[in-house]
């Protein structure tokens, strides 16, 4: 029987930083919004944690919802040992606003299965005509 994740206290997930970008030439046209998201994951627990991969759930404003996840986090799979943190960028493709969460999974020093969650965001697509970038 395979064990259980737990979420782990002191595992923590933070949205440093979400820009918007528009790119009509080069971003496809059925998703010509960007958003670029820079997050940084951080082990304020008592042991050292190999996160192995991620899970995100977009829900768009129109009820669709895409789910993403696979293994590694940008193609890395980063050992945090406590007070340790690993930050990162990365972006999403849209047509319309949306809302994200999600988690990140691996397993401690002890092999115990692991997981912390992402903190909801929204994707909000500036109004006008002029925005390129905010």
């Amino acid at each position: 029987m395979a064990s259980q994740s737990i979420e782990l206290e002191g595992l923590r997930v933070s949205l440093d930083n979400l820009v918007y970008h528009k790119d009509p030439i080069n971003l496809p046209s059925a998703q010509p919004h960007a958003f670029i998201y820079f997050i940084t994951i951080t082990n304020l627990s008592d042991r050292s944690v190999r996160l192995l991969g991620r899970k995100w759930l977009i829900v768009n404003e129109d009820g669709t919802k895409l789910v993403i996840e696979g293994d590694k986090i940008v193609g890395e799979t980063p050992t945090l040992g406590p007070g340790e943190d690993f930050s990162y960028n990365s972006y999403h493709m849209t047509n319309v606003n949306a809302m994200v969460h999600g988690s990140f999974h691996g397993v401690d020093e002890f092999e115990q299965k692991i997981h912390t969650n992402v903190p909801e965001f929204e994707l909000l697509i500036p109004e006008g005509p002029d925005v390129s970038q905010s």
